[in-house]
């Protein structure tokens, strides 16, 4: 006759209870539930990885290679140039360093008048949009509209407004309101600066009106309701609340506007084609012409990191400043 112990007989339910069952079932659940995510965001991390970090290794290995049009075929083959190609990019005394050097300058000018325009007028659009009105929304539509359009059909656009024999911007400064004594040129000469600034600017304010717009939603109106009563005019307002509560969204809103202007390909090239004017000389267009027009790809790629090294030191100062007032005016 078989005994069956208490210990026997409490193991197999112990096994088989709705408890054991459902405890490597709950794990399971989790780990499911927290790997879900990066699940669905590994595709895009591959295909951000072969758009933008496979050419820039090619890129960098590229900068320490003498490609010249010579080696075009079969690149790998080119020789190793090592630092020369920087060497001869910060060489200022050379043409090609004072060539960058032109370019450099032009682009913080043109970037830093862009930027400071583009939140200038953001801003202001902004805020004056914060009233209720009729015809609010349909002006918030039509300020939209320049940073909707295609970058291609808006800068076209402009090309045939500053043509210099039939274009609006002569017609209007020259023939209606008579501001200058003859037709200018606007996109060869002096002038092809302030054409390009006008374009960016025009393509760029909207995204800082839309930025700071969606800053200015998480005032509470109480602050502004109890400054007017304690006498504070809109000026006062707007100094003393609106933009210290717009600090943070600033910070990253001026980042942001500094890297895309900085980096502006697009809109020079479309305006002015291969060859930009030396007055609107940017250091995109001019890496441009060094790579694609003169077939130097080792030097172009040299300036290529040359920038992106600058950039990402902009970058890191930045962040270091910014995140250091944060701190101090938290304490």
């Amino acid at each position: 006759m078989t005994t069956t112990t208490p210990e026997a007989v409490e193991h197999p339910v112990r096994e088989n209870s709705p408890g054991a069952a459902s405890g490597p079932r709950r794990r399971t659940g989790r780990i499911r539930r927290i790997g879900l995510p990066y699940l669905l965001l590994l595709p895009a991390l591959i295909l951000e990885l072969l758009v933008h970090l496979v050419p820039m290794v090619i890129g960098i290995v590229m900068s320490f290679k003498e490609l010249t049009q010579f080696y075009i075929r079969d690149w790998g083959t080119a020789p190793w140039s090592g630092f020369d190609n920087y060497r001869m990019s910060v060489d200022f005394d050379a043409p090609v360093g004072e060539a960058l050097l032109h370019s450099f300058f032009v682009t913080v000018g043109f970037t830093l008048l862009s930027v400071g325009l583009c939140w200038l007028i953001g801003t202001a659009a902004a805020i004056f949009m914060q009233d209720t009105f009729r015809g609010r929304g349909l002006l918030r539509a039509l300020f939209l509209v320049p940073y909707a359009l295609p970058v291609y059909a808006a800068v076209i656009t402009w090309v045939f407004m500053f043509q210099h024999d039939n274009g609006l911007v002569n017609h209007v400064l020259h023939d209606q309101l008579h501001l200058t004594d003859k037709p200018s040129f606007w996109l060869i000469g002096d002038n092809s600066f302030w054409a390009l600034l006008t374009v960016s600017v025009w393509k760029g304010w909207p995204f800082a009106f839309l930025i700071v717009m969606a800053g200015l939603q998480n005032i509470p109106r109480e602050l502004y309701e109890a400054a007017a009563l304690d006498g504070a005019g809109v000026w006062q307002q707007i100094r003393r609340i609106t933009l210290p509560s717009l600090r943070p969204v600033n910070q990253v809103l001026v980042l942001v506007l500094f890297l895309w202007t900085f980096n502006d390909f697009n809109t020079p090239y479309v305006l002015f084609g291969k060859a930009a004017p030396e007055a609107a000389d940017l250091i995109s267009v001019h890496i441009y012409q060094a790579s694609f027009v003169t077939w130097n790809f080792g030097t172009g790629s040299a300036m290529s990191v040359l920038l992106l090294l600058f950039l990402l030191l902009v970058t890191g100062v930045y962040l270091a400043v910014t995140s250091r007032g944060r701190r101090a005016a938290d304490v």
